[in-house]
């Protein structure tokens, strides 16, 4: 059910990127209508950063103004960017989806924790995955994670899904991706390597948690695994 208060909404969004891909799950969740449109990241239109976003970044929401081409957006609607405050946007405009708690203490666990993934697991990602720099920094973030999580509940501050989830969510799955395909900046092996230190019982806590983010409808609707996969061939190709 929408929100009575929605206006049109255009998502300017990339199936590689992780960070406009929570915007995608957060309007999953919330069974939003929008409109999408898929920039190409090595080959952005030139349109883009005049008429969309200066800082030429996905994701954008276009909100509001009339139904018009994403490739020639109206000067009524308001661009907003940058993923977290975006999620957030989604979760005001749809209360009724509950991805922000209405108590207080747990909205503040909530950013917490999305707090924690920011300064600990995606850069450990970004260190491992797009520049090769091992993968000690993204096991830290993984128990930076799991020793936040709660003892019980299937989520992040308990059994609600929330923005907090995510977060975390298109980021292990690339994650996952890229180091069971051995696709990354890293050395030939360092993925299977880091599945092996990643598959150890420590880890069992984060693990279950993370096979419940992946079995969300609105992950696997709006992760197109082939095609992410295709693309980090295409940019992590080895010699």
């Amino acid at each position: 059910m929408s929100s009575p208060h929605t206006q049109l909404i255009t998502l300017y969004s990339a199936k590689v990127c992780p960070y406009a891909h929570r915007v995608e799950i957060a309007l999953a969740e919330a069974n939003a209508k929008f409109k999408i449109y898929h920039i190409d990241l090595a080959n952005k239109p030139d349109w883009y950063a005049p008429k969309v976003n200066p800082a030429s970044k996905v994701p954008v929401i276009a909100y509001g103004g009339p139904d018009v081409a994403p490739e020639n957006p109206s000067p009524q609607s308001t661009k907003l960017a940058e993923s977290l405050v975006l999620v957030e946007f989604v979760a005001d405009l749809y209360p009724q989806a509950n991805l922000l708690p209405q108590d207080p203490v747990l909205r503040a666990k909530a950013r917490f924790f999305i707090e924690v993934v920011s300064s600990k697991f995606s850069p450990g990602y970004g260190k491992f995955v797009i520049r090769g720099e091992g993968y000690r920094d993204l096991l830290l973030g993984v128990e930076a994670v799991q020793e936040i999580l709660p003892d019980s509940g299937k989520y992040a501050i308990g059994d609600q899904y929330t923005i907090a989830d995510v977060a975390l969510t298109s980021f292990i799955a690339r994650v996952k991706l890229a180091s069971e395909n051995e696709l990354g900046k890293f050395e030939a092996g360092q993925g299977e390597e880091f599945v092996k230190a990643l598959d150890s019982p420590k880890y069992a806590k984060f693990n279950a948690y993370v096979e419940r983010l992946l079995e969300r409808p609105s992950f696997k609707a709006t992760f197109d695994k082939e095609y992410i996969k295709g693309a980090f061939e295409k940019r992590f190709a080895r010699a």
